[in-house]
């Protein structure tokens, strides 16, 4: 059934306008951004074949424009606009604006972070910058590509840390597969970090993996003495 033949108070965009937002199904959210479907199926339809791509809402996260765009009615303008607003609940979850952020566990570095990491596909190395307080300063990529100790090199992190006045530093970074569990290379680059924090006298407080859904502290599991 084509949207525009259901009662108004079911299509999309009125409910939610009108309920909000967040009484819409992941399909009607999808069909909001599609804005049209095919003359075979309704943007519901569609939507809910992208979804079926993905094995669900989580899966999005994972999808190509090449893959969106191998579903009838999902052109280049649809899968941007797919796209981009995937980039935006990534950024936003990221990056909470207003005022000083503060963190005092791995949780709550874990939760400004996973959403953002969990779904890249190269490992991908950063830095989170704290004030003496532990409010946030910056989060800043330090490298992309495997993790070792030549790709992530002292000079480049504890060079950013002391132009922005950092007090300490924690250290964040995924693993693609899913799994989380630190590596030899892992441990042996982020002691070799810790002790080059302490000549300078900056702290690292943590080094967090992020997987698909989890993570680990190595300060937690106690693999690196900070």
């Amino acid at each position: 059934m084509k949207i525009k033949a259901l009662p108004e108070e079911e299509r999309p965009m009125e409910k939610g306008l009108y309920l909000g937002m967040e009484q819409l199904s992941n399909a009607e959210l999808i069909a909001l951004l599609l804005n049209s479907g095919t003359k075979e199926k309704s943007a519901i339809a569609v939507a809910e074949e992208i979804l079926s791509l993905g094995a669900g809402i989580s899966g999005l996260r994972d999808l190509s424009a090449q893959e969106l765009m191998h579903v009838a009615g999902v052109g280049k303008g649809k899968a941007a606009r797919i796209l981009a607003a995937l980039e935006l609940g990534k950024r936003i979850a990221a990056r909470p604006e207003g005022r000083p952020v503060n963190v005092n566990s791995p949780d709550d570095i874990a939760g400004l972070f996973m959403e953002e990491m969990r779904g890249l596909k190269k490992e991908t190395f950063r830095a989170l910058f704290l004030n003496a307080k532990g409010d946030i300063i910056s989060a800043e990529t330090i490298s992309v590509g495997e993790l070792t100790s030549t790709l992530v090199h002292p000079r480049e992190v504890f060079h950013a840390a002391v132009k922005k006045s950092a007090a300490a530093v924690v250290f964040i970074h995924n693993h693609p597969s899913g799994d989380p569990s630190p590596s030899r290379e892992d441990i042996e680059t982020t002691r070799r970090l810790t002790d080059c924090g302490r000549l300078l006298g900056i702290r690292v407080l943590d080094h967090l993996i992020i997987g698909d859904g989890r993570y680990v502290s190595m300060q937690a599991s106690g693999a690196v003495d900070f």
